[in-house]
């Protein structure tokens, strides 16, 4: 052929002349997907499953015991789901069959991170790990020991199994979530939940869409339809510094200055208020508006403070996790908000009063509504256009058009709350939906859509066994080696499988400098290929793929349970999870294999745990059974018509007091952090107070951080460093897909705005490094008119080995706000990575 392969593809794809190419993999079947058997022959149905939140169902065609096609399953009830797909899902036979495939468990035998490992028997790495695990125990104490845990959603049993392992044994733990930076942390201040989403079939229900910070076009690619749907019934209007994706195909691309979303916010929330366009009722009866808040210490005013409220006040019995706030009503004047209802108060939402209190003096108190007002003086238009780089009459327009046609659903995406004041931003967005009354509507709401992170059921069955002990620590204290609940002789062990730390994690330098310093003395990883952690563990162990294992999944984009089912026996010597933490388990203590179903083989150990958490899943999977979801996808239950996925529905339309349960711990662990029973806009722990965030406001980009800890880092360094999703890959998982990678030219990218470049002399495949004072990492510059001058945006997920073995995330530093140490809560909220609060330079390097 006269031109390249790639080129070819290319060509091919963009005429729409797939059909006519031999290749099977991009084939749809169509409806008649739903009778697998007629079109393909032997078919299994299982579902994809990386960190994406697609979680598309797929039918693996089998011929001599290996897949041939991968063919999108389109067997969703409801049509406009189906089919779910695309081409990394389509293409995972390059993993399952690739070069990187590991086979059998290795021994190190090098150097760390020199890839120098010597085949082992399952026997002969187990007993070793056991060795080492244990006698790392018996010095440092359990705690010593720490497992990660990746993505609970992906795969409750086996990753279950690990965890179940890790709390018998007594190990410390790191959930994923605050690891990948994917925990927006205005969720608990505002709502006292983790995360809450629609789903994507409620989009098109939706009037006037507003996405902040998210590539769905590019990142949400099975879903993207639903987006298109929603500008086709309304209004799609994408705010985001660079011409993306998904900003290309917006009614309306608003491109405001990096991080000034929260300026953005306030101002469109004091446009709809100063217009009266705000819904009165909604405030009244759902938030906290109209409770009081004390003016000379900012706390909200108890009712056991007030003078006439006292006795009754105390009269009362209410859970531990709610309080008895203050309201004033035209009827009774001062009187005490019930945390246990919703229902109508006729409070006033606007005032101020003088109180007598229960010692006899008096407080000056006013309406949060009232102290919110006066935080939005502030923000007028010319000063938040200041601020944004947009024109004061557009946010006034969009303003008024967002509450004239609702409901109104904000999507707020991860690479706009991956920064040190993301929690302000999400506050301070949250706002739109909430003045115009979409929350708990179909279609309305505020929306975080990253990773399949939020337990959807009741697992605690299976996860938490009586007879164990979990010790939580953030990922962001275990890298900088103290904090709350750390372990007061450090961590030494890693066991961790189903992610790539040491590429795709916060400062992957600093884990790479302890673990060669033996600072970590061992490193354990289960995974099905050969990643830059396998190479810097002491033991790998060959895990399945998901289409070798039965597991139980379910994500955040759509409501349905579903199986990965094996179309193919384990490869090699490759084996489940559950399997190894079984055989581990016994070998630490013998008490511990009881927990594993030991008498029953790993397919039927397996099948039997799925029948344990749907047994156990509490309402959301009352009446599931295995034999329906063997038959295909499965809607989980909820409170919504027809068991849709409408955030908050209960809360709204049955008046029950917020927050909804998030799993897994009980309600009351969470609902400490909204005492009120309410949406929560005012926060009056101390340090909101100090920090003057007891109200959303906007604060300047990098001045706690990057500018506090080095001052002379303004002039350092001019360009933001913002790490987005690529294309082709799942966060690390496709790095290594050859396909994806010829579509892309093997070149690891970075975009420049073409001014930026020409200050610097740098043309578009030149080779760059891209650096500051914590690391470096090289890669081919693409000049981008779209990119946005001041930013360097690299495309994250490439292996150490693409990057002359470099890390672009050793750029990175894990900031923590000490405010999100307030709403620190096992196994869901953590202090969390912040990614793009990071400042670089470029400059051109030879190749």
């Amino acid at each position: 052929m006269a031109m390249e392969r790639r080129d070819f593809i290319k060509m091919c794809l963009a005429a729409g002349a797939c059909a006519a190419l031999p290749l099977k993999f991009l084939r749809y079947v169509g409806e008649a997907a739903a009778s697998p058997a007629e079109a393909l022959g032997q078919a299994i149905r299982s579902t994809c499953s990386p960190n994406c939140t697609g979680a598309c169902g797929f039918f693996a065609q089998v011929a001599g015991g290996r897949i041939t096609t991968l063919i999108q399953s389109a067997d969703y009830p409801e049509p406009e789901y189906n089919p779910r797909g695309c081409l990394r899902g389509l293409s995972m036979m390059n993993l399952i069959y690739g070069k990187d495939r590991l086979k059998y468990p290795l021994i190190r035998t090098g150097e760390r991170g020199d890839g120098a490992f010597r085949k082992a028997t399952w026997d002969e790495a187990l007993d070793y790990t056991a060795k080492r695990l244990k006698e790392i125990a018996e010095k440092y104490g359990p705690e010593a020991v720490a497992l990660t845990v990746q993505v609970p959603g992906t795969g409750y049993v086996h990753k279950g199994a690990f965890v179940r392992l890790a709390a018998l044994a007594n190990w410390t733990i790191h959930h994923g979530y605050d690891q990948n930076g994917d925990l927006p942390m205005f969720w608990p201040m505002t709502f006292g939940v983790q995360t809450e989403e629609l789903e994507s079939l409620e989009w098109p229900n939706a009037r006037y869409t507003m996405v902040f910070g998210s590539n769905i076009i590019q990142t949400r690619l099975p879903d993207a339809q639903h987006l298109l749907r929603a500008k086709k019934n309304g209004k799609l209007v994408v705010f985001d510094p660079d011409y993306c994706s998904t900003s290309a195909k917006a009614d309306e691309w608003v491109s405001l200055k990096l991080d000034t979303d929260a300026a953005m916010g306030l101002g469109l929330a004091k446009v709809i208020i100063d217009r009266n366009l705000h819904d009165r009722e909604f405030l009244r009866d759902f938030t906290d508006m109209p409770i009081l808040v004390r003016k000379d210490n900012g706390k909200r005013l108890l009712a056991g403070e007030v003078k006439s409220l006292a006795a009754d006040a105390a009269a009362r019995k209410i859970p531990d996790y709610r309080q008895l706030f203050v309201i004033h009503t035209p009827a009774t004047g001062f009187s005490i908000l019930n945390p246990e209802s919703l229902q109508p108060t006729e409070a006033d939402l606007e005032g101020e009063y003088t109180v007598e209190l229960a010692d006899g003096s008096q407080a000056q108190v006013r309406t949060v509504f009232s102290a919110f007002k006066e935080v939005l003086k502030e923000y007028t238009l010319d000063k938040v256009a200041a601020i944004t780089d947009v024109p004061a009459a557009q946010i006034e327009r969009i303003a008024i058009e967002a509450a004239t046609n609702k409901p109104v659903h904000v999507v707020y995406g991860a690479s706009n709350y991956q920064w040190y004041h993301g929690d302000l931003k999400g506050r301070a967005l949250s706002l739109i939906p909430v003045l115009t009354g979409s929350i708990g509507q179909s279609g309305g709401g505020i929306s975080t859509y990253a990773g399949q992170y939020r337990i959807r059921f009741d697992l605690s069955q299976w996860w938490t066994p009586k007879e164990g002990k979990l010790n939580w620590v953030p990922y962001l204290y275990f890298l900088q080696g103290g904090g709350k609940r750390y372990p007061s002789k450090g961590i030494k062990a890693m066991v961790g499988g189903w992610g790539n730390p040491f590429d795709q994690h916060n400062m992957a330098n600093r884990l790479k400098e302890r673990s060669a310093n033996g600072d970590i003395e061992f490193v354990v990883t289960f995974d099905f290929q050969m990643t830059t952690s396998c190479q810097w563990s002491d033991v790998v162990f060959p895990a399945t793929s998901w289409y070798e294992n039965y597991e139980l999944t379910a994500t955040i984009l759509h409501p349905y349970l579903q199986l990965q089912q094996p179309a193919i026996k384990p490869l090699f010597e490759s084996r489940s999870g559950l399997w190894v933490m079984r055989e581990l388990a016994k070998r630490l203590n013998p008490d511990f294999e009881k927990f594993f179903f030991p008498e029953l083989n790993e397919e039927e150990a397996s099948l039997k745990v799925i029948e344990l958490l749907l047994a156990n899943g509490g309402a959301e999977t009352k009446g599931i059974t295995l034999e329906m979801l063997k038959k295909g996808p499965v809607r989980l239950h909820s409170e919504a018509p027809g068991d849709r996925q409408i955030p908050f529905w209960e809360q709204i339309n049955d008046r029950v007091p917020f927050p909804p349960r998030t799993y897994p711990p009980p309600l009351p662990v969470t609902a400490k952090f909204i005492k009120s029973g309410r949406i929560e806009f005012y926060k009056d722990e101390d340090l909101f107070l100090k920090e003057g965030e007891q109200l959303p406001v906007h604060k300047e980009t990098f001045a706690d951080t990057e500018y506090k800890v080095d001052p002379t880092a303004r002039e350092k360094y001019k360009l933001r460093f913002v790490t987005k999703n690529s294309l082709y890959r799942v966060h690390s998982t496709h790095s290594n897909n050859v396909w994806l990678n010829e579509l892309q030219g093997h070149m690891p990218k970075a975009f420049l705005n073409e001014k930026d470049a020409k200050e610097r002399g740098i043309q578009t495949g030149d080779l760059v490094e891209i650096y500051n004072n914590r690391g470096k990492t090289k890669c081919y510059a693409v000049i981008d008119p779209g990119c946005r001058q001041g930013t360097a945006i690299f495309e994250q997920g490439w292996w150490a080995r693409y990057l002359k073995n470099e890390s672009y995330n050793s750029l990175t530093m894990p900031w923590i706000k000490p405010l999100h140490e307030i709403y620190f809560v096992p196994g869901i909220w953590s202090p969390t990575t912040v990614w793009n609060e990071c400042l670089v330079e470029v400059r051109r390097v030879k190749a």
